[in-house]
């Protein structure tokens, strides 16, 4: 371990970025050594807006940079896994944004570069990293709410434009895979109060008119071993935003409003027989958690919630939600020879 600020490098100059790397590297004191991009200038109007050190002339020259330590990659779906391989390859750490990989296969080959070059590898759940879920999990654990009988986790936007890659097959897009993703995850979290992780009982989706095999929502059930139920919802063309996480127990119940962007809306409901109450936990990002997370892990070897083997373990279910609902899983994306 070294002492020291990160030394990230960034693939892409994408809208996220500022909110997802760019903001908590500067409250946490690291460099953004290195940002890249299919188009140059847009990477270096990115750097000189927000503070980056330098411009590399490719994704490939980017994760050679001695300089750079870990990778930042928060492309479109379908290139997650491939520049994730190449980035572990060349001995960097990953921060991926989610999900990891375009499908379980992927996601395997991941896991398994990232045993062998010994570098970690997360991929970017931040909700999970915030005091606004860690309440829900509080809550469970002391028993305010009772057991736990039922959890409801839904994520959902109005519709990106028709050319937007998050509606492309072939870049891994889909509701599923841009929300439902949250829910899936939040679901997996609550098997230490469910006894144990969840299976798929039945999924059903839509299809998004004028692209074939892509899902413009998906509703999934599951069950735990301990006999709790849950849904996952996505829809991604839905009239209003909502990314809710609902915690049903035999004595009341919980409800996150916003667990997918607590930065914009940081209340849990608490409703048991004694009355109902709202908590406000701080719209600090959730993203700055993430990355001091990250950082404590990198730095001083403090414990990680996510690695390479749960994003595995995400990306089965989804594979599992989508050949349910009657959909492809997504393709595997080749990067071309020259990188």
């Amino acid at each position: 371990m070294t002492d020291g600020p990160l030394r990230i490098g960034i693939l892409g100059a994408a809208r996220i970025a500022e909110l997802s790397i760019v903001g908590p590297a500067r409250a946490g004191g690291h460099r953004l050594v290195a940002v890249a991009a299919r188009d140059r200038g847009r990477a270096e109007t990115f750097a000189a807006a927000h503070g980056v050190e330098r411009v590399a002339g490719s994704y490939a020259e980017l994760i050679a940079d001695p300089e750079v330590e870990v990778v930042y990659n928060p492309l479109a779906n379908g290139v997650h896994a491939p520049w994730n391989l190449v980035a572990l390859q060349a001995g960097k750490h990953v921060l991926t944004e989610k999900p990891s990989a375009s499908n379980a296969g992927e996601a395997a080959e991941v896991g398994e570069a990232a045993a062998k070059a010994g570098t970690v590898f997360m991929e970017g759940f931040h909700y999970l990293f915030h005091p606004v879920t860690r309440r829900l999990h509080e809550l469970l654990d002391s028993g305010e709410l009772g057991d736990l009988r039922h959890v409801e986790a839904v994520v959902a936007m109005p519709a990106p434009p028709d050319s937007d890659v998050r509606w492309s097959l072939p870049l891994a897009g889909g509701a599923l895979m841009d929300l439902g993703c949250y829910s899936l995850h939040a679901l997996r979290m609550l098997a230490p109060w469910a006894g144990g992780a969840p299976r798929l009982v039945a999924a059903r989706g839509g299809e998004r008119a004028g692209a074939a095999g892509v899902d413009e929502w998906l509703y999934a059930d599951l069950e735990f071993p301990g006999g709790v139920t849950g849904t996952a919802n996505c829809h991604m063309a839905y009239d209003t935003w909502q990314m809710s996480c609902r915690v049903v127990g035999s004595r009341g119940e919980a409800t996150a409003v916003n667990f997918v962007q607590p930065h914009l809306d940081d209340r849990v409901v608490v409703r048991t027989a004694v009355g109902e109450r709202t908590e406000e936990l701080g719209r600090r990002s959730s993203y700055t958690f993430q990355l001091e997370a990250f950082a404590a892990h990198l730095r001083h070897g403090a414990p990680l919630a996510l690695d390479a083997e749960d994003a595995l373990t995400t990306m089965r279910l989804i594979d599992e939600c989508y050949r349910a609902a009657g959909f492809p899983a997504r393709p595997r994306t080749v990067l071309p020879a020259t990188g």
